[in-house]
This record gives structure tokens, C-alpha cells and sequence, in this order.
């Protein structure tokens, strides 16, 4: 028998090895590749630039000028300040829109949380009552306070009707000095905590399984997970809710505009709707820039000091 030759073994195929790019062509490539991204950058800065801080530093300007549209500004100082100040209905404001932002703290930061919560422990129909509870904030905030208007009616609303079928004594509401401001605040709440409810879900859904099996397993309830394992793990989020629900809150405008127009006897009247009366009822813009530049002030202040305090306490921690 003959011997078959073995074939050699095919040498390896190797790979040319491209050279490098240029030192000058590695740092124009980015700007080649992502041109696209820099043009969408760019208009999105210009938009901002257009509507929120031109804006912001022309009401700045005309906060020290006295100005009416169709004449020309003449620099006035701090005389809009000193106006405003001696305004009686600027002390109302500013009590009013501190009680609100307090009011609505108690209840629009806890009852989000707490259906957060009960909706996280839903095993089924969760995504239904998602729905049900972010629908408010689909509905347009002149719509939600018109009906909130009908419902508040003494006469014919539905809230003392329903009083009335449970033998229970009507109120005025939204028409008593003494109770408008928390009906505003109860409309408020609803209106806006769909938001809210669904972040604070999300944040409950990252907490990890582990932790609350070990806290059962060492007996504690849920009031006890709730506050040892939850807030802890979404304190976070719980911190930048808050910061911002303040600044919302402060700038509170829709409800008493539409349903009380500032009444009864001033007991709903807030910054930003005196800033509204000054701009087009008082045809005074300096005095409304000079309002807006005061709440600009203090909302900034009370931001930075509310970040630099949780800032302080993460690194405590």
C-alpha cells in the first residue's frame, strides 16, 4: 500500500493592521460623527436661551424701570420695590402663599406616598389603577378647576349635596375666607399627585426584594419596613420631590385665578396672582417685575440652602 502525502497545515491568515489616525484627524472625527447631536444641542440651547433666560433677565431689568407697553422705559430704581412693599395686599399674598405651600406639603407629600406604597403592594389590575390615579394630570388645569368650582357650588355642588345625604352640616368652601384656602389646596393635591404617585413607584420598585425579607425575618412590621427599609432607600428621591413640590407650590396661580379670583376678601389671593393683577389689570409691569424678581430671590436662596443642608446630611451619612 502506498502512503497518501499529508497535506501541510495551512499557514495562519493574518490580519492587516490598520494604521492610526493622525493626531489632528482623532480629534476632528467627534465633531464629524456627531454633528447631527451638536445642531439638536444647539437648537435646544437657543429655544432655552429665547423663553426662559431672556425672559428671566428682561423682567430683571424692567423690575428697576417704569414701564407700560407701547412707551419707552425710564429708569425708576427701586421705586417698584418700595411700591409693592407698601402694598396692602402684599402681606396677604405672601401669608397665603406660605400657608398654601404648607398645607400643601401635609397633605400632597404624604398622599402620594401612601398610594405608592398601597400600589406596590397591589398584585393584580396594577396597571388600571395607574391609570386611574395619573389620570387628573391629563386633564387640562382649566378643566380640573372649573369642575372643582361646580363641585364646591354651595347650592348645587355636589360636595354639601353629599353632605346633606349624610345628615351632615354643608360648608361654604371655596365662598368662606376661613375655608377657600384649603379647598384650593385640596384641588391642588388632586390635580397634580398622578406625577408624583408614579415616580415614587418607580423609586419603591428599585428598592431591592433582599432587604425587606430580612426585615421580616427579624420581625419588624410594616409601619417598621416602611421606615427603616423605604424611606431610607428612597430618601433621595423623597429630598428632590420635596424641593420641587415647594417651588410648585409657591407658584400657585391656576386655582385661584379660575375658582376664587382671589377672594373672599383677599383670603386666596397668591404672589403669582397679584403678579397677574399688577401686569394686566394695574397695567404696572414694573411692579410685577419687581414682585417676580422678589419670589426669583427667595426661591433661589431657599434652593440652595435646601440642597447644601440634604448635600451636608448624604455626607453625615
Amino acid at each position: 500500500m502506498t502512503k497518501t502525502a499529508e497535506r501541510p497545515a495551512a499557514a495562519p491568515r493574518v490580519r492587516p493592521v490598520k494604521a492610526p489616525p493622525p493626531a489632528g484627524a482623532r480629534g476632528r472625527r467627534p465633531l464629524t460623527d456627531h454633528l447631527s447631536a451638536y445642531g439638536f444641542l444647539l437648537g435646544g440651547l437657543v429655544c432655552f436661551a429665547l423663553f426662559s433666560w431672556y425672559p428671566a433677565i428682561r423682567a430683571v431689568v424692567i423690575a428697576f424701570q417704569k414701564y407700560t407697553p407701547g412707551s419707552d422705559p425710564e429708569w425708576a430704581g427701586t421705586a417698584n420695590f418700595t411700591r409693592v412693599l407698601d402694598d396692602p395686599e402684599f402681606g396677604a399674598a405672601w401669608r397665603n402663599t406660605l400657608t398654601f405651600t404648607l398645607l400643601a406639603l401635609l397633605l400632597g407629600f404624604a398622599i402620594p406616598f401612601v398610594l405608592a406604597l398601597v400600589l406596590n403592594e397591589l398584585r393584580h389590575a396594577r396597571a388600571f389603577f395607574r391609570v386611574v390615579v395619573y389620570l387628573p394630570v391629563m386633564i387640562p388645569p382649566v378643566v380640573s378647576a372649573l369642575l372643582w368650582k361646580w363641585f364646591y357650588d354651595p347650592g348645587a355642588g355636589l360636595a354639601n349635596e353629599a353632605l346633606r345625604l349624610l345628615h351632615l352640616p354643608t360648608s361654604h368652601w371655596t365662598n368662606g375666607a376661613d375655608t377657600a384656602l384649603i379647598s384650593l389646596v385640596v384641588v391642588a393635591t388632586w390635580a397634580n399627585m398622578g406625577g408624583t404617585v408614579l415616580i415614587y413607584l418607580a423609586a419603591l420598585q428599585s428598592v431591592p426584594g433582599e432587604l425587606y425579607e430580612a426585615a421580616e425575618l427579624d420581625g419588624a412590621n410594616l409601619l417598621q419596613r416602611v421606615r427603616h427599609v423605604t424611606v431610607p432607600q428612597t430618601r433621595f428621591v423623597i429630598l428632590m420631590l420635596m424641593l420641587l413640590q415647594i417651588i410648585a407650590t409657591m407658584q400657585v396661580f391656576t386655582e385661584p385665578f379660575v375658582i376664587t379670583g382671589g377672594g373672599p376678601e383677599n383670603s386666596t389671593v397668591t404672589v403669582l396672582y397679584l403678579i397677574y393683577k399688577y401686569a394686566f389689570l394695574y397695567n404696572d409691569f414694573g411692579g410685577a417685575c419687581a414682585l417676580s424678581v422678589m419670589l426669583l430671590a427667595l426661591l433661589g436662596v431657599f434652593s440652595a440652602v435646601y440642597l447644601r443642608l440634604t448635600r451636608s446630611g448624604e455626607e453625615a451619612a
